[in-house]
């Protein structure tokens, strides 16, 4: 059973600003409205795999081996900085000059997946976030689906929100190369930053 104090625990989660949420709000600031949903929904997608894992009890092996951990770890460190690199030159899901729709948002939502998958907080963040929540009255496994798909879904429409309303800023006010420039230094500047926490970030014991 899905309860106010999971609802509530799982918002203020979604609502903490992280690679996600950052990529999310630098595609739709350089690519409109459209691709940000496609960001929101690749980063979403994302969490699948961390959200099995945990229902599998693999979070758990992940958590003990030291060695699995580190290994996604700086994988996903890699690629938060080719993100950053890629977002320097002008290339990757925030160029502003790709053309083709439904090419880009498909690379847009596969970018936001790996940026999620990649991340091996997530696995771990479930095995320790979710059980919280499970009454061990009931089954545990139909518990842990539901909680995972509001969660997703939460997500999802936060994700959302945030795109749209940036997309509607950068329609209204930032129009100019100039300003589009500073949003990709940005942008890089703060996927260099997090590949760096993840990077300084203990291993958990």
């Amino acid at each position: 059973m899905i309860t106010a104090e999971f609802l509530l625990a799982a918002l203020i989660v979604v609502l903490m600003p992280g690679t996600g949420a950052v990529y999310t709000l630098g595609v739709a600031l350089a690519r409109g409205g459209a691709a940000s949903v496609a960001a929101a929904f690749g980063c979403t997608l994302g969490i699948l795999p961390a959200v099995l894992a945990a229902a599998l009890g693999l979070s758990a092996i992940l958590h003990a081996g030291a060695l699995a951990y580190t290994a996604l770890k700086w994988a996903g460190v890699a690629y938060l900085l080719y993100l950053a690199v890629q977002t320097l030159r002008g290339g990757g899901p925030l160029n502003v000059s790709r053309t083709g729709a439904a090419a880009s948002c498909a690379r847009i939502a596969r970018t936001g997946a790996l940026i999620s998958v990649l991340n091996p907080k997530l696995s771990v963040f479930f095995l320790a976030f979710l059980p919280q929540f499970i009454d061990p009255a009931q089954a545990a496994a139909p518990q842990l689906a539901a909680m995972s798909a509001v969660f997703m879904g939460l997500t999802f429409a936060i994700f959302v929100l945030y795109g749209l309303l940036a997309a509607g800023l950068a329609a209204r006010i930032l129009r100019s190369d100039r300003a589009m420039a500073w949003i990709s230094r940005a942008s890089a500047a703060a996927f260099a930053a997090m590949g760096l926490r993840l990077a300084l970030s203990e291993d958990p014991r």
